[in-house]
């Protein structure tokens, strides 16, 4: 296993990070001569916090089905938004840059997030054209389109179904409307928006399960390909969910739906 950590802004863009928090990204990745596919992974933690049960042994287990992955730690409160998509941009930018080092397999990038991270997974997922109004220089975000998102119980809606927490943590206090609906991403879906692969608990007590329904509805209506599964039974934040048998297949769809998709 090659092992890195590299952070992501260093001295280009020094006033974007400006606590005592630096971030950067943990390496997973093959050892391998031939190229693979990627996973950038993106923990939960309602935009407060980065949960460790969805960082680096999610990373590893995508490694278990044949891909390099890598676990993002972004930004989050009391920084706000566009703090954390910059990072995630960054991110996925220093992997494209290192497509040849790291014998990544070139259009198969992928970015896996859990609750808000699942939030900024799919807003990178919506926002990539976008993203670089945030900086100056716009190349440091150049090329931060994933190939496919992989959502895990997400935070999607921030009004009526959302996670008042992520809100809070992300916008502040008091969000104007339009910055609701901006980041209220099943409005937003656009057919340059990557094929998503979602799953939720239909009785998740923290996340409602419309968050992954509404965001599915207006996939389907930009007919981008998408697979969703709903499990009967779970809290929510879960991670790989090992106690749970019928979800713990949920990183053996993924990948399948990965692989068959060319990966």
């Amino acid at each position: 296993m090659n092992r890195k950590t590299i952070r992501l802004w260093e001295e280009q863009a020094p006033n974007f990070v400006k606590g005592g928090f630096k971030p950067y990204i943990d390496t997973f990745l093959l050892e391998s001569e031939e190229r693979h596919g990627m996973v950038l992974v993106f923990p939960g933690g309602a935009y407060g916090g980065r949960a460790d049960h969805e960082g680096s042994v999610i990373a590893k287990k995508f490694n278990s089905f044949g891909f390099h992955s890598a676990v993002v730690h972004y930004r989050v409160a009391p920084e706000r938004h566009p703090a954390p998509i910059l990072d995630a941009a960054r991110a996925v930018s220093i992997a494209r840059e290192n497509t040849d080092d790291w014998k990544i397999r070139p259009g198969k990038l992928a970015v896996c997030g859990f609750s808000a991270g699942g939030h900024l997974a799919a807003s990178l997922a919506v926002y990539h054209g976008t993203v670089m109004e945030f900086i100056d220089d716009k190349s440091l975000v150049r090329n931060c389109r994933p190939d496919a998102a992989i959502l895990c119980y997400p935070v999607i809606n921030f009004s009526e179904f959302t996670h008042k927490g992520s809100v809070e943590n992300l916008l502040g206090k008091s969000p104007s409307e339009e910055m609701i609906r901006t980041m209220s991403l099943e409005l937003n879906v656009h057919p340059g928006v990557p094929p998503t692969f979602l799953w939720h608990s239909a009785n998740d007590n923290a996340v409602p399960v419309e968050n992954s329904l509404l965001l599915c509805q207006a996939l389907s209506k930009e007919k981008i390909p998408f697979e969703l599964h709903v499990f009967p039974n779970a809290p929510h934040g879960t991670g790989l969910a090992e106690n749970y048998p019928d979800i713990s297949r949920w990183p053996q769809l993924a990948a399948e739906w990965l692989i068959g998709m060319g990966w």
